[in-house]
Order: structure tokens, then sequence, then C-alpha cells
């Protein structure tokens, strides 16, 4: 078996590029282990919690016991399905702000600005009820829409930020993202709208595209160039030979995990695996990034939160609605209303993010409050703290070692205490405090730093969003992996596409900038001359110097 491209990964990036190099006319097999995302617990909005904590769908990645999180393991969810990711995330949609792409463009990954990248963002999404059509797409593969908002909760919200005295946003993916306003998400006529229906799919219909499911084992490399990828399926191996191209799309775990199996890494890692050393590139699984967040929640003074649906009939309710009619609670993930806001004067762009959720529940579906609440997932963006991802063994089929390093610098105790005081106070306002019987956690106990800093290190969970680990960069930087162009450094015909080579966190979920990594990859795998660039100036508050609102 060959093509021109082999995408290892049929996840948010790899589906992007499979689709535009097959509409091309390049053919192209796309490897992914996972298989079908038929069913109801991916496809319905709803149900986000049953796929991430199911081992059909979920590589059942965990860390290493994380010293500042008083030695928990954390969970790490991984898609194995297709849509990868995109197919067990909460659908949340958000490009990140305009200056975290100017800040990869410093860091070396040239033309990869914020203008660079805005043409990619509008190619890829097809935006639904947007107000400025100048900074969004409406003609791409990729949904994107808007809940109802018709709990008074979601309001309410955005209300109490306004009355905090932060500005309210009509579009964070638009001009502005500072403020509080209304949250948009990959969902699509009641379903969920992953990269597999909006660009897997219809590249499989194409004949020059084919999926073969398999554990892709390493990057076979001959002379210094990548002629193919090892796979085992059905019990055999075999070599699928690429013509052009070989390109890992496989996550910001397995692509590093994958890259060091085939001899690219640092060398005495490798070494000590007993693995030959093909290129030595330190760079490979470091700078491990992620978003912690932890959940402020409220008992709620009336009976309007979705409680009234977490028990069997109500549960039943909205999964018969959902099957029937594709609308009612399980057409919507809930996040309907967002922030983002700076903690401090003299931070220019947003720092944190608040996700609005009416209920009082674990992102994983557990620990619901015994009662109606609501809650807000609040956290910084851009912690200094870094990790890794490491080899366990030489043997493909063991898990790599993760090590987040969570909560590892100063910093970044003070901004979760900022985080947490920043939301109380928003809660505290009228529009909110209506709706609060009292607080459920961290609770009235914990008011000093040690108290929050004991409620962050025993409640804070990931956000889900690890990235970083095969970063781009100028060629000449011995800590880049790939170069503006997504190719490896030191191995022809290698590339990487997806989160791992983020040189630093963007603001908000990575679903929506792994996607456009994919789509802007897909150009430069084709020759082709990038999209032009758009200069349209973000909106920065206009005293962000002196004040923090």
């Amino acid at each position: 078996m060959e093509a021109d491209h082999v995408i290892v990964g049929a996840g948010s990036a790899g589906s992007a590029l499979a689709f535009r190099l097959a509409e091309a006319g390049r053919s192209v097999i796309v490897v992914e282990y996972g298989g079908s995302d038929r069913g109801p617990f991916i496809q319905m909005p709803g149900a986000l919690s049953y796929p991430m904590n199911m081992a059909r769908y979920d590589w059942g990645f965990v860390s290493e016991p994380e010293p500042g999180l008083g030695g928990r393991r954390i969970p790490v969810p991984r898609g194995k399905v297709i849509g990868g990711s995109s197919s067990i995330n909460g659908m949340v949609y958000v490009r990140g702000h305009a200056r975290d792409f100017d800040h990869w463009a410093e860091a070396g990954a040239a033309g990869w600005a914020f203008a660079d990248v805005l043409p990619y963002f509008k190619r890829m999404e097809h935006a639904h009820g947007v107000p400025d059509p100048a900074w969004r797409g409406t003609a791409g593969p990729l949904h994107v829409t808007r809940g109802r908002r018709d709990n008074p909760l979601f309001h309410a919200f955005v209300e109490a930020g306004r009355s905090a005295g932060y500005g309210v946003t009509e579009d964070y993916n638009g001009a502005r993202q500072e403020g509080f306003g209304p949250m948009e998400a990959t969902i699509w006529q009641g379903r969920r709208w992953s990269a597999a229906n909006a660009y897997l799919k219809p590249a499989l219909r194409r004949p020059n595209c084919r999926l073969l499911r398999g554990l892709a084992r390493r990057v076979v490399i001959r002379e210094g160039r990548a002629v193919g990828v090892e796979v085992e399926s059905g019990g055999r191996v075999e070599v699928i030979a690429s013509r052009s191209d070989v390109i890992l799309c496989a996550s910001s775990i397995n692509t590093p995990k994958l890259l060091m199996l085939s001899g690219i890494g640092p060398g005495a890692h490798l070494q000590a695996m007993g693995l030959p050393v093909v290129a030595d590139r330190p760079g490979v699984g470091a700078n491990l990034q992620d978003h912690l967040e932890v959940y402020v929640q409220f008992a709620a003074r009336r009976p309007i939160t979705l409680y009234r649906y977490w028990n069997l009939l109500g549960k039943a309710y909205v999964g018969l609605r959902w099957l029937l009619t594709r609308s009612g609670p399980g057409a919507s993930n809930q996040f309907e209303s967002a922030g983002f806001i700076r903690s401090a004067a003299g931070i220019d762009y947003p720092d944190i993010q608040f996700h609005f959720l009416p209920l009082a529940v674990r992102y994983d579906g557990k620990a619901v409050a015994a009662g109606h609440g609501f809650q807000a997932h609040v956290g910084p963006m851009r912690s200094k703290s870094r990790g890794s991802v490491t080899l366990r063994s030489p043997r493909p089929e063991d898990a790599p070692v993760i090590r987040f390093n969570y909560m590892s610098h100063p910093d970044d105790w003070a901004e979760f205490r900022a985080c947490l005081r920043l939301a109380r106070e928003i809660f505290a306002q009228p529009p909110m405090a209506a709706h609060v019987a009292r607080e459920l956690q961290p609770g009235p106990a914990a008011e000093t730093d040690a108290e929050l800093d004991a409620f962050v290190r025993d409640h804070a969970e990931s956000a889900y969003h690890p990235c970083g680990t095969a970063r781009m960069g100028a060629r000449d930087d011995p800590g880049a992996v790939v170069d503006p162009e997504c190719r490896v450094v030191g191995v022809e015909g290698l590339r990487v596409a997806d989160s791992s080579v983020f040189p630093r966190i963007t603001n908000g979920n990575l679903n929506a900038p792994s996607i456009m990594v994919g789509e802007k990859a897909a150009d430069h795998v084709l020759g082709r001359r990038p999209l032009p660039p758009e200069n349209l100036e973000p909106w920065i508050h206009p005293d962000w110097r002196r004040s923090q609102r």
C-alpha cells in the first residue's frame, strides 16, 4: 500500500489535512487506531461526558503523580476514534486571541502571526449568527453555532460580568475577545460537528482518500528520509509507503511518542531506551503545556438548572427527545455563555477564561451537587509551567510517560488566587446574586491565600488542552522540532501538524487552532503560496496599562 501522503491520526488537524490534500488531487492514506464515531454518545452534544470516559473512544492516558497537585494523577483524555479529540471534547469553539499567534511568529514561527492565520480560520469555518463577516468565515466545512441560551442563568452570568465593570462582547472569535458574551460550539443541527463530520467523511467519499485502521508503530526512515509508516493491523505489521510526505497528526501525546520511537528526539533518552538516534532533537516531548481549571460552584435559589434532568426519567427524556428531533437539552453542550478577562492592569489581553454551566458537576459527569446548582470553570490561560512526554519503553503499545509539572511556577498560584477572587466578585453581582443560595466550592471557609492554594491543590482539573511537544520555530533553533512549514528538522519527507507544534498555548480551547494548523499545513504540503495576510486590528482595552477592567 502506498500513497502520495500518509497521515497518522484522523483527528482535528489530520482530518482537515486529508480533506485539503484529497481535494487537490493527491492520494492520501489516513492511519487511525480508533474506530467509528457512530452512536449517540458521540453525536449527541449533551452526552459529552460519556465518550471521554469510554475505553472504546479514549486512549485512557493519565499523568504521573503531580507534585504541585498533591501527588494526584490527572486524566489525559485523547480521542481514539475518527475525529480524534474533536469527537470526545466539549465542542467549545475558541480561535484564541490575535496576540497568541503574534507571539508564535515572534518565537520563530514565521508566517504564523495573526494576520497570517486569520484567512485559514475564515476558510475553515461556517460561522452562524455572527455580527461581522469581515472577521469570520461563512462558507467553510466546519459549522460553528451558538446555543439558544433559553435558561435565564446564561444571561444572568453575562449581566453579572457587565455589572462588575467588564465589557460585553458579541463575538469573542471576532475583533474583541475580552468581555462576557455567548459561547460558540462545533454543533450543527443538534449534532456534534466534529472534524470527522466536517472533513474526514467528505474526504473519504473521494476515490483518492482511504482510511486504514491500525496502530502506527514508527516512521520508516531511510537515508535521512521518511518513506513510510510501520503499521500493525489485524495481527500483521506492514509498511504503508509514502511517495511525498509522512505527516504526524497523532496528538501532542502520541506524536512525540511516535517521533521518539522513530529515532527522533533527545539523543540520551533514545539511547537509554535502546533506540537508534536518527535526529537528536531535544525539543521532542518537551514544552508540554495545558490549561488547568477549577469549578466555582453555587447552590441555586430556584429549580431552574439542568439538575431537573439528573435522574433516570430526566435522562431518558433528554435522550429520546434528541433521538427523535435533534432538539432539547441534548442538542447543546450547555456551555452557552463565556467570559474572557484580564487578571490585572498591565496585561494587554485576557489571561482568564470562564465557561458557565447551569449545573454543578464535574466535566467528566461525576460528583454532581446534591441539588440545583451552577458553576463556572475558571483558570489562567498562560501558565509558565512546562512538562514533558517521554517514552516508558521502546514498545509502541506502551503508553508514554506524561509529566505536566502543574503549578511548578510560583506565578501559577497567584494567578489561580486571582481567578477565584474575581469569580466570586462576579457571582456576587446582583444579576447572579439573585440566583445564588450559597457557595458550594471553594466554600466560605476558603478565604486566605493558603486556603485557596489548598483548594487548587486538591481540586484543580485539566481542561484537556495539552500542546507544545513538537514546537515550531526557526530551523536553527535547537529546541524547535518543526520549521514554519511543519517540516521536521533533520529528516526529509516528515512533517507534524497538530497541537504539538504550538510554541505557546493559545487563549481558550484548542480544537479550533488545531484544525487551523491542519488547514495551513495543507498549503505548505501542496507547495502553494499561503493565503494573503489579513491585517485586521483586534480590540485591546485602551487603558490596559492602568486598568484591570
